[in-house]
């Protein structure tokens, strides 16, 4: 006898002792073969098996299959259940995770520690492929996606539960903050803390608006979100201004109904709606992963500052002492972010700095630093806590009275990188 044939007899014996330990059904007598049989199912493989036998033994006794207690045949009422959850949810890709009831899990570990196959496929791994294509069967078009899909169902067989998480929508663009006196994000009232106050007007907020708020309101209600996240990449103080190309940021969607969405008529309905105050462009789809990249970024920045100076200042004293602020600075935390910052002295460099005085007492600088330099400090000193600083360097006392952020940059953004055209959450 061939080993090809001895390997053959090998394997209907282990066959034959699944069916004679009780009964099973034709699905997981296949998937303990799981891996023989390209293009086969689980349920034909076991077919096949049982078919062979019956010409050589009485057959496996009749009953309900002691593995999964028949659940693998039953899995069209789990894919309806998940087809109602998933009911006025535009999506095109899934994901099932089912979770073992305590029993289940112990009558699956026996049954692979007795009959050790091999090529036997998991009954979760089995119950998660059942379910999805039955699902599929109820929505054409769909299909599963093992790294981000739209929808992810977990079944829970011991509650007799299904759960599904909508995955967010996430969209890449850059904003520009044309006023001052807007916070980036909402900013809960300081007194109430956002459940609604008289100080507040019972809005629950400190300012009336915010960048975010301008930005998400079209685009919440076109995708019909539960509500939003606003990540930027960084943020500029609400007395300053964001020009230039504007600030990268993603807008996350979160629990959207509806994935399909016009961005260009989204821009316009934003753009216009804000009446002047903030403008988006360079929208596009992105994956879940490009928050991080701009949260994380160290993006070089270029700010234009109006400053006033306590005394009198030549030029030639002013022109020397921006090329000497070129360099390395060292900054402890501002005082007026301490409460939310970690005191640390931080080191960052200032790349480049040009400006003019406007007169002995007032300048316009343009300052190009590395990414978490702050720039009005840079001016002040702030009390010998950043060093060195413009008012180090002149001698006189100096302060920031306008600020504007004019471009914000980074070779690993969307947009630069060449990655912003990213349609991974959009059904075209």
């Amino acid at each position: 006898m061939s080993s090809e044939d001895r390997s053959a007899a090998e394997f209907i014996e282990q066959a034959r002792e699944i069916t004679r330990a009780g009964p099973i059904c034709d699905d997981c007598l296949g998937r303990a073969f799981g891996r023989r049989g390209r293009g086969l199912a689980n349920r034909e493989r076991g077919e096949a098996l049982r078919a062979i036998l019956s010409m050589v033994d009485e057959g496996a006794r009749p009953g309900e299959c002691w593995v999964c207690g028949g659940l693998l045949g039953r899995m069209d009422g789990w894919a309806e259940r998940a087809a109602e959850a998933a009911e006025g949810l535009e999506f095109a890709t899934y994901l099932f995770g089912v979770r073992l009831s305590p029993r289940l899990a112990a009558l699956e570990a026996h049954f692979e520690e007795r009959f050790p196959t091999g090529d036997s496929e998991p009954l979760k791994h089995a119950l998660n492929r059942t379910v999805g294509k039955r699902f599929e069967c109820l929505f054409a078009g769909t299909t599963v996606d093992f790294e981000d899909p739209h929808l992810t169902f977990l079944i829970d067989l011991a509650a007799d539960t299904i759960r599904v998480h909508v995955a967010s929508v996430f969209v890449y663009g850059r904003y520009r903050k044309l006023v001052r006196g807007i916070p980036q994000t909402r900013w809960p009232c300081r007194r109430c803390r956002g459940r609604g106050c008289d100080a507040c007007g019972f809005t629950g907020k400190q300012y009336p608006e915010s960048v975010e708020e301008w930005i998400a309101a079209p685009f919440v209600e076109a995708s019909g979100a539960k509500d939003d996240r606003f990540h930027g990449a960084g943020r500029e103080d609400i007395d300053a201004r964001m020009l230039g190309e504007g600030r990268p940021f993603v807008l996350e969607l979160r629990v959207p109904k509806r994935r399909t969405l016009d961005l260009v008529e989204l821009r316009q309905t934003m753009n216009e709606s804000a009446g002047g105050r903030v403008e988006v462009s360079r929208l596009s789809f992105v994956r879940r992963r490009t928050v991080e990249v701009v949260k994380e970024t160290k993006a070089s920045k270029t700010y234009r500052v109006r400053v006033e100076i306590a005394e009198e200042v030549s030029p030639d004293v002013f022109r020397e002492a921006l090329r000497t602020l070129v360099g390395e600075i060292a900054q402890r935390t501002p005082r007026r972010v301490a409460h939310r910052r970690a005191d640390l002295v931080r080191r960052r460099r200032v790349l480049a700095a040009s400006g003019r005085l406007c007169d002995p007492t007032h300048a316009e600088i343009e300052f190009e630093t590395e990414g978490g330099l702050y720039v009005k400090e840079l001016v002040s000193a702030d009390d010998g806590r950043t060093v060195p600083s413009l008012a180090e360097r002149i001698g006189a006392a100096a302060f920031v009275t306008e600020l504007d952020v004019i471009d914000v940059e980074s070779a690993a953004f969307p947009d630069t990188s060449g990655e912003a055209v990213d349609i991974a959450n959009w059904l075209p």
